[in-house]
């Protein structure tokens, strides 16, 4: 990947992390996570450079994210040939309606004993009762705001309207049961889905006021759902299976 001409070159990946410890004003992070693959630079210049960088006290722990599985399987065996500080989270997209890491890449990390980072659990804020098909204008500055690249990004993402009659399978469920769709779906991260805390796997949230971030918190430590609502989870990506596109860049 080349953002504003970085690479993954090995230079590249020393001159950013410095750049972004003396932003920081630290020597040292917990977690480096290399965002995404460069497949323009061979892996074993990147994590050579990443184990170098360990071993010189720049980090504890190293991640990737947006890798597809086979390309964390072979980062792994490098790692393992090489005797390098190996990669121990991986940072995915996983919610219930974008559930496509579950059948190769979270094998995959189990295998190489990685934990899952997920993120997105409530899809943007897809997951809630924010947004509607015929809805034009949106919150500036927001997940689904089509003037900058990120909402671009999360349009082609989640804003269909095979995605919208999944989320009218879940509204319905959740309405019956006096739930919200953001409640069901962080709910269902926790009790329903692939995730094993035990493994070290953990859920990433975002909001954009203290009460959202709030309400998330509170909804993250209730229970499982109710039997009809996880079915209707379930029916909901049979449905956008058939749309979503990749857990990789």
């Amino acid at each position: 990947m080349d953002g504003g001409n970085i690479t993954h070159k090995a230079d590249d990946v020393r001159l950013h992390l410095n750049r972004s410890l003396k932003a920081l004003g630290i020597d040292k992070v917990d977690l480096f996570y290399l965002h995404a693959p460069d497949r323009n630079v061979p892996f074993e210049e990147t994590f050579g450079m990443c184990d170098m960088l360990h071993k010189e006290g720049k980090f504890n722990r190293l991640g990737v994210s947006n890798f597809m599985a086979w390309e964390v399987a072979q980062v792994q065996e490098i790692f393992i040939k090489n005797n390098w500080i190996r990669p121990t989270v991986y940072q995915g997209v996983y919610n219930a309606i974008q559930r496509s890491i579950e059948p190769e890449l979270i094998p995959c990390l189990h295998h190489y004993s990685m934990s899952l980072y997920a993120f997105n659990p409530i899809a943007g804020g897809y997951l809630t009762s924010r947004y509607h098909p015929d809805q034009v204008e949106v919150e500036a500055s927001s997940r689904f705001d089509d003037s900058n690249i990120q909402g671009q990004a999360y349009r082609k993402r989640y804003w269909n309207d095979t995605m919208f009659d999944a989320l009218d399978i879940i509204r319905e469920a959740a309405k019956k049961e006096g739930l919200t769709e953001s409640e069901c779906a962080l709910r269902w991260m926790v009790h329903h889905s692939f995730l094993e805390m035990e493994r070290g796997d953990k859920i990433i949230i975002g909001a954009s006021t203290q009460a959202y971030l709030k309400e998330n918190l509170e909804d993250l430590e209730k229970g499982p759902l109710p039997e009809e609502v996880v079915q209707a989870l379930d029916r909901a990506w049979a449905k956008t299976k058939t749309v979503v596109t990749g857990y990789w860049h």
